[in-house]
Formats: C-alpha cells, sequence, structure tokens
C-alpha cells in the first residue's frame, strides 16, 4: 500500500550528493580540499574507529584527523592519513 511518504531508503542522499549539499554551507571551495582518495582514507579510519572502539568516535576521529593535517600539502596529508590507518588497523589483542 502506498503512503505517499518515502521510504528512510528512498530519503537518503547518495554521498556525492550530501557533499555537494553541506558544500553549499561550507566555505567556498572547501569540498575541493578533499579528493576521492582522502575520502577513501578518511571513511577508511571511520570504519577503523567504530570497530575498535564505540561507534562514536568514528565521526570525532576523522575530525580530529582532519584538524590536525588540514595544513599539509594534499599528497603529505593523504600519505599521513594512509599511514595513520595502517598503524590503526589492527585486530585488538594481537
Amino acid at each position: 500500500m502506498d503512503t505517499g511518504r518515502d521510504t528512510a531508503a528512498d530519503a537518503q542522499l547518495t554521498v556525492d550528493e550530501w557533499l555537494s549539499e553541506l558544500a553549499t554551507e561550507l566555505p567556498p571551495s572547501a569540498l575541493d580540499e578533499v579528493g576521492t582518495s582522502e575520502r577513501a582514507v578518511l571513511l577508511d579510519l571511520a570504519r577503523i574507529a567504530a570497530h575498535r572502539s564505540h561507534r562514536t568516535a568514528a565521526p570525532i576521529s576523522t575530525y580530529l584527523v582532519g584538524l590536525s593535517f588540514a595544513t599539509l600539502p594534499r599528497a603529505e596529508r593523504l600519505d599521513r592519513m594512509r599511514d595513520l590507518a595502517k598503524r590503526l588497523d589492527v585486530t585488538p589483542g594481537s
């Protein structure tokens, strides 16, 4: 039966749609500062944080990583984030 309402899945934006909407609320070119490789490693860091600790640590962790590496040149920033993800992506107790 059609209730006329969107389901949660229907109403959910894609990552790119969400980031485009978010970008309208951020300083100009903010989205340009994060390439697809950086997005991937930030998502990886969020996954690692969510699996190794309480899930709410994921957004806070990625925010802190962004703040910490924001002033680095893009290539160095990406390398540092990848290195961090490798160091943190360990099985607990190993």
